[in-house]
C-alpha cells in the first residue's frame, strides 16, 4: 500500500465518522430550539377525574393537603375556612387567571375540572358554601 492510498483511507475514514456523528446529533436534537422551548412551556393537562383529584394533584402542593396554606418560599393564603369562597366568581377567577403569586391553571384544566375543583374546595376544609355551585357554563364563559 502506498502513501496516496493510506492517506486516501484515512480520509475516507475521517468522513465517515464525520458523518456517523452528525447524523447522531440531528437524530437527538430537536427539529428547532424555538419549538423545542414551546413544548416543554406548554401547560399538561392535568388527568384528575373529580375536584378532591384536581386539588390533591394541583393545588395541595402550595395550599397544603389540609387547605391551611403555608408560608415559607412564598404565602400561600388558607383556603380552609376562607369567606373569599363564598361567592363562586372569586375562586373561579383566581383558579382561572391566577392571582398575586397564583399562576393560571385553566390552561391545564377541563371546564369540568376547573368547575369540580372550585366546587370542592367550597365545600370542604370547613367551608359549607354549597349554594349556587360554579358550573362548566361559567368556566366557559370566563375563558
Amino acid at each position: 500500500m502506498n502513501k496516496l492510498q493510506i492517506i486516501s483511507g484515512v480520509v475516507g475514514g475521517l468522513a465517515l465518522v464525520g458523518a456517523l456523528a452528525a447524523t447522531a446529533v440531528a437524530q437527538s436534537a430537536p427539529a428547532s430550539p424555538v419549538a423545542a422551548d414551546a413544548a416543554a412551556a406548554a401547560p399538561t393537562a392535568v388527568t384528575a377525574v373529580t375536584g378532591e383529584d384536581t386539588y390533591q394533584h394541583l393545588c395541595a402542593a402550595c395550599h397544603m393537603p389540609d387547605a391551611l396554606g403555608a408560608t415559607g418560599a412564598g404565602t400561600y393564603p388558607a383556603l380552609a375556612s376562607n369567606v373569599r369562597l363564598m361567592a363562586g366568581a372569586y375562586p373561579l377567577y383566581v383558579v382561572m387567571k391566577g392571582k398575586n403569586g397564583m399562576p393560571p391553571m385553566g390552561d391545564m384544566l377541563t371546564d369540568a375540572q376547573v368547575a369540580d375543583v372550585v366546587n370542592y374546595v367550597r365545600t370542604h376544609f370547613g367551608n359549607d358554601y354549597t349554594t349556587m355551585p360554579v358550573t362548566a357554563e361559567q368556566v366557559v364563559a370566563m375563558r
